[in-house]
């Protein structure tokens, strides 16, 4: 006895079950009904039992016959199962897209993108892991996300190895207590916050290699109070009236609780780049190329920015 039935075979087995005959299982598999006795008799051959046996009106399985109509149907229904899955993942309709980012990007940017993806793709899980710059670009090399959306700067980057397409942009503003000098400004230059006592990020963010190559870049030197990693700590010490700081536009409303007030520092202005970043030699499904495309596709609705902020058209 052998066991070792193809799927077909067990397909066979299952209609003419179904069918009650030789002939209605045949016209519903479109085969001949010679070739399907024949995938029956091989069977019941391999088997060594027979499956069905004759009645006035129909075929009727043997006890063996039920234990293997049965199994068959499980089988095939297992596999038909896992099959549709395949094809919905291969069509984009089914997967699960990692997202690697910082946390700023998770609370502002991703979300409304995230709820436009998710209303097209109701079957698609989307995980977001929040992280420091350097982390989310070692998570993407890693393998442990399938994409990163992140800050890269203006300035050469170790991004080798990487594709990095630009999504969106936005401005850095001081940020300063109610009643601050500056709190009724409209435009600020960087060369003003020399000597000005100064909130500023852990330098392990973003945020603080961006504003130090600024402030650099104006030839000014703040003088700085503390040092904070979290984006409400600072909204919170330049809200106490311990200084002034300068944040990315896209912080802004993660600051609002503290009611602060922001001035655009100009002259220069100063802007940075948020991008999906991705490993070059690592191909996307297609869902998480869905997702990519819902990120950096003009022709798609992209949920409105802070202001401040803005949309980039990938080129």
């Amino acid at each position: 006895m052998s066991t070792n039935l193809t799927l077909q075979q067990l397909r066979v087995v299952v209609a003419v079950h179904e069918a009650g005959s030789f002939t209605a299982a045949a016209e519903q598999l479109l085969v001949a009904q010679s070739s399907l006795s024949r995938t029956v008799a091989e069977v019941e051959r391999r088997l060594g039992a027979p499956l069905f046996e004759r009645t006035t009106r129909r075929l009727e399985p043997t006890p063996a016959g039920r234990e293997i109509v049965a199994a068959a149907r499980r089988a095939v229904d297992a596999v038909d199962a896992e099959m549709r899955h395949v094809e919905g993942y291969l069509a984009g309709r089914t997967g699960r897209v990692r997202i690697a980012t910082l946390p700023s990007l998770a609370a502002i940017l991703l979300p409304g993108v995230v709820s436009a993806f998710r209303a097209e793709h109701p079957q698609v899980e989307l995980s977001i892991e929040d992280a420091l710059s350097d982390e989310v670009l070692e998570r993407v090399r890693g393998g442990l996300v399938d994409l990163a959306v992140t800050v890269v700067s203006q300035t050469p980057d170790p991004l080798d190895g990487l594709t990095v397409t630009p999504v969106a942009t936005d401005r850095f503003c001081c940020v300063v207590p109610p009643a601050h000098r500056f709190a009724g400004r409209d435009v600020l230059s960087w060369s003003e916050l020399a000597g000005e006592a100064f909130i500023a990020f852990d330098r392990t963010t973003s945020i603080r290699q961006h504003v130090d190559a600024s402030l650099a870049a104006a030839g000014v030197t703040p003088r700085q109070v503390v040092a904070a990693r979290n984006i409400a700590a600072v909204a919170g010490l330049v809200a106490a009236d311990l200084g002034v700081s300068v944040v990315p536009g896209l912080v802004l409303p993660l600051m609002r609780f503290a009611g602060v007030r922001h001035v655009v520092l100009d002259e220069p202005a100063a802007h940075r780049t948020m991008a999906v970043v991705r490993a070059a030699a690592r191909p996307l499904s297609p869902i998480a190329t869905a997702f990519v495309a819902a990120l950096t596709d003009p022709a798609l609705t992209r949920p409105e920015l802070p202001e401040q902020a803005r949309w980039l058209d990938a080129t």
